[in-house]
């Protein structure tokens, strides 16, 4: 009469050392990579008044809406998704960043942006580039930053 009571434990503890085990994998990277041809590119356009001039007037239309009129990521959008954004009139933002990995992120985006790609010129991301960078220099052009040599 004890064989039932021992055979029906054994029958589930078989049953659970045979169910499969789930394979524990990293998640995927969210690091975003710049390959290092682009990272290293020098900005070709000059930041001057002309320059920001148009890069004002086209990261009003495709910017503004996340990162905020003036580069504090406040922007209408980014509120609504509760997303934080970088505040980009904070020196610190940027630093360490390239004007090429910034023509990457531009062109390419990261994270939840969308990249502008075709939509945008080169010449014209590039000098939003500059654009972005003068956010933390209260608007006014400033020297571009270089990969490494």
């Amino acid at each position: 009469m004890l064989k039932p009571f021992l055979f029906l434990p054994a029958l589930m503890f078989a049953g659970a050392a045979a169910a499969p085990q789930q394979a524990t994998q990293p998640a995927p990277s969210t690091a975003l990579v710049v390959p290092a041809d682009i990272a290293s590119k020098a900005n070709p356009i000059k930041p001057d008044a002309e320059s920001l001039a148009r890069a004002k007037k086209i990261y009003g239309y495709e910017c503004a809406l996340c990162h905020g009129d003036n580069g504090g990521g406040d922007g209408d959008l980014a509120k609504n998704m509760k997303t934080k954004m970088a505040d980009f009139r904070d020196p610190a933002a940027l630093k360490g960043r390239t004007d090429g990995e910034l023509y990457y992120i531009i062109n390419h985006g990261m994270g939840e942006m969308e990249g502008e790609g075709a939509r945008v010129k080169p010449d014209d991301t590039w000098g939003l580039v500059n654009y972005v960078r003068s956010f933390s220099h209260g608007g006014q052009p400033t020297a571009a930053v270089q990969g490494p040599s």
